[in-house]
């Protein structure tokens, strides 16, 4: 789905390459990816390992610079910003859920999930309350004072997916979310992230291979070879 006429996307992609350097070979992972994302689109992001999925959604929030190309995250050039303002630019407007957690170690899972808050200046005790209820939200709350090394796998991703959505971001990109998760809590993060999605001015862009998900995307594309092959409301017949 592409935004309606008169309507901005949500992310605009145009002509992204991105290469790779491997000793003395240059690899290019994508080749000119032309894609938009509209507002209240749940989209979700499918190919197998090595198809350039992680370095499209990199690219996409501004963790990643493309070799080629140009990418606007609601309106904003965001590869024409600063560092500092690009930073400023993802703390205030994208949500981030990593693969591999990314919890830090040495702080409770509260904390954790109130990272977002605490950089855009709130008070720590506010921003703990605010994290604790989105942590609710998830049935992970009677885990605030663990530290990451005593939860489980499931219960770090959901910590991860608290603080990815404790700020609001308007856009929100997930590599994996339900990897790690039983039936039952995938469907709920599943719920929250459709929630975000749907709402007007906001978007939600899913990596995963989860087939337990796949009738909540209101789009799925294949990437292949770094190259979208498939953009449509339901997996192909041959995948």
């Amino acid at each position: 789905m592409s935004a309606a006429p008169g309507q901005q996307a949500a992310i605009s992609v145009r002509d992204v390459s991105r290469d790779f350097t491997a000793g003395q070979q240059t690899i290019r992972v994508l080749h000119s990816i032309d894609l938009d994302v509209a507002p209240g689109e749940l989209t979700y992001l499918v190919g197998e390992s090595g198809s350039g999925k992680t370095t499209l959604i990199s690219i996409m929030c501004g963790i990643l610079w493309p070799t080629e190309g140009s990418v606007e995250v609601f309106g904003t050039p965001i590869y024409g910003l600063s560092d500092d303002d690009l930073v400023r630019f993802r703390l205030e407007n994208i949500g981030f859920i990593f693969q591999q957690y990314n919890l830090i170690p040495a702080i409770n899972a509260a904390s954790n999930a109130a990272v977002p808050l605490i950089a855009r200046g709130m008070d720590r005790q506010e921003a703990r309350e605010r994290a604790v209820a989105m942590m609710e939200k998830l049935n992970i709350a009677n885990q605030a004072d663990k530290l990451p090394n005593q939860l489980s796998g499931g219960q770090q991703q959901r910590v991860a997916i608290a603080r990815a959505l404790v700020h609001e971001p308007r856009l929100v990109v997930c590599d994996e979310p339900t990897a790690a998760l039983d039936a039952t809590s995938g469907r709920r993060v599943m719920d929250l992230l459709r929630d975000v999605a749907l709402a007007e001015d906001r978007a939600c862009i899913i990596v995963t291979h989860d087939n337990r998900i796949f009738d909540l995307a209101d789009r799925i594309l294949v990437l292949e070879d770094g190259r979208i092959t498939h953009d449509g409301q339901s997996m192909p017949e041959d995948h």
